[in-house]
């Protein structure tokens, strides 16, 4: 078949089903399923897709997944994360913009506790957009603010999409999760930077300065939270406990911390339970069905036609990596992030190591870029979740969000151009 007509094939019907509103999951069973009846690949045969949607959910570390999502559920619920921007704002709030700076630094801990960047988004937006809003913020400020600092979430362990590229590009998790803290912390300032600029400009407030008392307190109430993120990297990097465990342990530390404060309940935990036994689903759904998808694809050439093409462009690794960061910016406006990471990491994978790109790099800035995509209409999901739980209209909220693309933007290249940013702590901790 036509290299052209093959590449159209596959893309094509993918996004006819994806604008016809079928849900990420249905769409790429059907485009696989339409795929075989054109026999394209292996052709028509039941018995294939079946064995391929189950190799694809077959893995120790995807009970994980769960675990994540249920920890960072119990979190926002919880209450844990009103706690966690106290004690943020008791750090940084005396500086001028200090509650824009507050935002950025609530999400680097909550990073370290959820690893989703929808529960980041859906945890602190409402709480800091309150406090912006009193204190005289703009909601297109604030909550193109909050919007960026979310991102920070699946790059700083624990982090759900590094666990699902781990697994993809068969890759280390413990490494991966290891190689995001640099970068995390790197995003964050390059955010606090632009806040440091707008803040001057805009004259913005600066808050309170903290007491000795009032920071004791503040340590009180939000200590055995910010113990998480050093108990999860504490006990990977030590060996005490793999990732599947470390995610069981938040999962079971934030439990235990929602009825230590005796903001959970019984019920609520029912509700939370629920709700994330329906999300479980969906994510392995994608990924069954995706693992189809992209059993097609390897059959049919697809990766090895991309990779002549891009190889033909050139073989330099930094030029290649700019040339996959263009495509996956494009691609994380239209896509959800499960399902691109399900797509894309076996395509790439194969360029990635003919041109000697690190694996775990290439994890840290893929998955970084498809953040960013969460910010992007006109599917950015990060966008939908600050509506839905603030109330301010979607307009608002994206031109908040645009002026935060700069420092997005700006961390990406440093990340993308020094690979040391993602693997200088894994050559430290770990042997390679």
């Amino acid at each position: 078949m036509n290299e052209l007509v093959l590449l159209m094939l596959f893309i094509g019907v993918l996004v006819f089903f994806f604008i016809s509103g079928i849900p990420v999951a249905f769409g790429l069973g059907l485009t696989s399923l339409v795929l075989m009846l054109l026999e394209v690949g292996t052709g028509l045969n039941p018995d294939i897709i079946i064995s391929r949607m189950f190799r694809g959910i077959d893995s120790f570390v995807l009970l994980c997944v769960p675990l994540f999502i249920m920890g960072a559920r119990i979190m926002n619920e919880a209450g844990l994360t009103t706690r966690l921007f106290g004690f943020a704002n008791q750090l940084v709030g005396r500086f001028k913009g200090g509650l824009a700076h507050v935002c950025v630094i609530a999400n680097m801990i909550m990073a370290g506790m959820s690893g989703v960047a929808t529960a980041d988004a859906a945890g602190l937006g409402p709480i800091g957009h309150k406090a912006m809003k009193q204190a005289g913020y703009s909601d297109g400020f604030s909550l193109g603010l909050l919007g960026a600092a979310a991102t920070i979430g699946p790059i700083i362990p624990p982090s759900l999409p590094l666990v699902i590229f781990a697994i993809l590009a068969g890759v280390s998790a413990g490494k991966l999760l290891i190689a995001g803290i640099l970068p995390g912390i790197l995003i964050g300032l390059c955010l606090m930077a632009m806040v440091y600029v707008v803040a001057r400009r805009r004259n913005f407030p600066m808050g309170e300065r903290a007491t000795w008392a009032s920071f004791r307190r503040a340590i009180r109430e939000a200590g055995p939270a910010l113990l998480t993120p050093l108990i999860l990297v504490g006990g990977i990097v030590s060996g005490i406990f793999t990732v599947t465990e470390a995610a069981g342990i938040a999962a079971l530390y934030s439990l235990i911390l929602g009825f230590l404060y005796r903001t959970l309940t019984w019920k609520m935990f029912w509700d939370l339970s629920r709700a994330t036994m329906i999300d479980s689903a969906t994510i392995m759904l994608i990924l069954a069905t995706a693992q189809v998808y992209g059993f097609l694809a390897v059959t049919t050439g697809l990766p090895v036609i991309l990779a002549e093409k891009l190889l033909g462009i050139s073989r330099d690794p930094l030029v290649i990596l700019m040339i996959i960061n263009g495509i996956l910016l494009i691609v994380g406006c239209f896509l959800e992030t499960i399902a691109s990471l399900t797509l894309l990491t076996p395509i790439f994978m194969p360029i990635v190591k003919q041109v000697g790109i690190d694996p775990v790099h290439f994890g840290i800035v893929m998955v970084f870029n498809l953040m960013i995509g969460l910010l992007t209409p006109p599917f950015g999901v990060v966008l939908f979740v600050l509506n839905k739980c603030t109330g301010v209209d979607l307009a608002t909220i994206i031109r908040g969000v645009v002026p935060f693309y700069i420092p997005l933007i700006t961390a990406l290249l440093i990340m993308t151009v020094l690979p040391s940013v993602s693997l200088f702590l894994v050559g430290l901790l770990f042997v390679r």
